[in-house]
């Protein structure tokens, strides 16, 4: 793997960028590597190299797979590429397609080394190996911290303890009234929307923390700093203050808790793990540490397994709702909805009047397409705490799977004013606007939503289907193959591209497009848009009998199937390709002078156009001069 990478670094030798991104996804500093990849693609989207790199940057294997194919989709013969899809099981296993190359020794290799065949160790290497450096070492780093504890001690000013308030998780709240439809009033005092905490008719009572233990009265004016720290949201200083309390209490599992905690809201989650760890190490029966090691591990890397944390967390305490409720969060974002209910009951009763415990009901019901539910829970979570921004987002979610485009609107206008960087919000923002017929202002909406997030499905659907709306095709088609990928099984999308594959005359992929949408077409409006797309299709390849047959089926449609436009241009399709002769037999009954005269007319294909042998047209007239044509469509 090395060696292929490193070719492609050397044909971009001059590329500063890059190779400053492929340093940084080296060191680990994924963040930093996939920002610098990200503005590489925005100036040569077709760089498979690039591709291959993006695809170890992004977290999960959906993402890789997008990039992969992309980058073997620029470059066919790309092996690297080719064997990351075999290894995600994109692609089948192939004997041609050799493994990465090791540059390094094998576990088991190391192990057979000789004591007089390894390397000598050097730098603070060598100072580790050596047991005599090291007691030195240990030995002034404990007289060090001794007397920094000793004379701090000593001229530290006495204070008079008072009662303290020992930070713990995010709090819920009692009933307030609801914002939705609410008009915010301006203030100066604020830059940007009016905070909501401002629109409260009475402030937040917040529940108690998860365990208040007497305090040494010698860390009362730390336990202050910590609690002001807290409040202003100044992690640093909030650790440094807890740190303190730490060396005057080393035996309070709830002071590297609450460490962890905040290494974890300042996202140094190894960090946040190492403290959550001490506190067990110090009370083995601590479950709310399990619980923060969980939340820990799926921030950093959303595709964590982390069940076992949470089943030790409810073991050591089956009374803590938020393990439940956190649970419940982690079944719903993988379509587990049923298990996430289950928990949801759990923390209900544990967490009575919970707007987070509402608003997770209404995304598992979301998840079970049950939106309905997923409306009242969501309004409810509303009602409870009007603060919690996320309801707002999940509520015009709702709306816009309702197609209540207008409500939706109303919901996501209030929360990307407070949020600017949440790509979906604006995703379901640029499709409303786009359901509403305001394909300007939906552009813009989309184009900021796949400006936050290149990998924004949704926002490339519906900003496809706005192109197809403006007619620049080209745009369209770009952004529609790219959603089609996530979404085969739209019969909106098959149907845009279809209309973009027509006008930039690529009838043979619009056929296939077409014949792809009519196995998701589920209405008669379905159906017509078939027939009509197909039929134009054919005509173009030249193969008339089946225009004919396609233009036919459009009309034997009710009218109410289609538009007044559609029919009378279906109409003037067929008298174009068909001309319709009729032709008398005159058939002698035995009883005198009686005749029968049957009329039948004959589909005749415009001159010099191809004919397929496969498609038959029948028509059986019910009386002399009307005909009623019953087409076959082709199996």
């Amino acid at each position: 793997m090395t060696e292929e990478f490193n070719q492609g670094d050397d044909d971009n030798g001059t590329n500063s960028l890059f190779q400053e991104a492929v340093d940084a996804l080296k060191q680990g500093k994924k963040a930093r590597a996939k920002e610098l990849i990200t503005l590489l693609l925005k100036s040569d989207q077709n760089n498979s190299t690039y591709w291959v790199w993006m695809s170890a940057t992004v977290d999960n294997a959906k993402e890789r797979i997008y990039c992969l194919q992309t980058a073997l989709k620029l470059d066919p013969e790309n092996a690297t590429a080719k064997r990351g899809l075999i290894m995600l099981g994109a692609l089948p296993a192939d004997d041609s397609i050799q493994p990465f190359p090791l540059n390094r020794r094998r576990a088991w290799e190391e192990k057979l080394i000789l004591d007089h065949e390894k390397p000598k160790p050097k730098g603070m290497q060598a100072v580790r190996s050596s047991p005599i450096l090291r007691l030195s070492g240990i030995a002034l780093i404990s007289m060090l911290i001794c007397g920094g504890a000793v004379y701090g001690l000593m001229t530290r000013p006495r204070y008079i303890p008072p009662n303290t308030v020992t930070p713990g998780p995010s709090p819920t709240y009692s009933p307030t009234p609801t914002l939705i439809g609410a008009v915010a009033q301006p203030t100066a005092s604020f830059v940007g929307p009016t905070p909501l905490w401002m629109l409260l008719a009475e402030t937040y009572t917040p529940t108690p923390v998860y365990i208040n233990t007497p305090r040494d009265p010698l860390s009362s004016d730390y336990m202050r700093g910590a609690r002001s720290s807290f409040e202003k949201g100044n992690w640093d200083e909030y650790i440094a203050n807890m740190q303190q309390i730490q060396l005057l209490e080393p035996n309070s599992a709830d002071i590297s808790y609450y460490i962890g905690e905040a290494y974890r809201a300042k996202g140094d989650y190894d960090e946040a793990v190492r403290n959550y760890n001490n506190a067990l190490r110090i009370n083995p029966n601590f479950g709310a540490a399990y619980l923060g090691m969980a939340r820990a591990s799926l921030q950093r890397n959303p595709n964590e397994e982390v069940l076992d944390f949470y089943e030790a967390a409810l073991r050591l305490d089956p009374n803590y709702g938020e393990i439940y409720l956190d649970r419940a969060i982690y079944f719903a974002e993988r379509n587990s909805s049923d298990k996430a209910l289950e928990d949801l009951a759990q923390a209900e009763f544990l967490l009575p009047n919970s707007a987070m415990v509402e608003l997770t009901y209404a995304q598992a019901y979301i998840k079970k397409k049950d939106f309905d539910l997923a409306l009242i829970h969501a309004l409810k979570a509303n009602e409870l705490d009007i603060t919690l921004l996320p309801a707002y987002l999940i509520i015009g979610e709702v709306y816009v799977e309702q197609k209540n485009f207008e409500k939706a609107l109303e919901l996501l206008r209030i929360y990307t004013s407070y949020d600017s960087e949440n790509a979906k919000a604006f995703a379901l923002f640029g499709q409303s606007y786009y359901s509403q017929g305001e394909y300007k202002q939906a552009l813009i909406e989309l184009d900021h939503a796949i400006q936050l997030d290149k990998f924004q499905w949704r926002a490339f659907l519906y900003r496809g289907l706005t192109y197809v709306e403006l007619e620049q095709y080209a745009k369209a088609e770009s952004d529609l193959e790219k959603a089609y990928e996530q979404y085969p099984d739209s019969f909106e999308l098959s149907i845009a591209l279809t209309r973009s594959y027509y006008v930039a005359e690529k009838y043979g992929s619009a056929f296939l497009q077409i014949e792809s949408a009519s196995s998701y077409g589920k209405t008669q409006q379905d159906q017509a848009l078939v027939y009509y797309w197909r039929a134009l299709t054919n005509e173009k390849r030249e193969l008339s009998a089946q225009a004919v047959l396609d233009w036919q089926l459009l009309l034997s449609l009710p009218a109410s199937a289609m538009t007044p436009e559609m029919r009378k241009e279906a109409q003037q399709h067929l008298n174009t390709l068909v001309t319709v002769t009729p032709t008398a037999t005159v058939t002698r009954t035995p009883k005198a002078g009686s005749k029968t005269a049957t009329f039948t007319p004959t589909a005749t294909p415009k001159a010099g156009s191809k004919t397929a042998t496969s498609t038959s047209i029948t028509a059986t007239p019910t009386a002399p001069f009307t005909s009623t044509a019953t087409p076959t469509q082709k199996p």
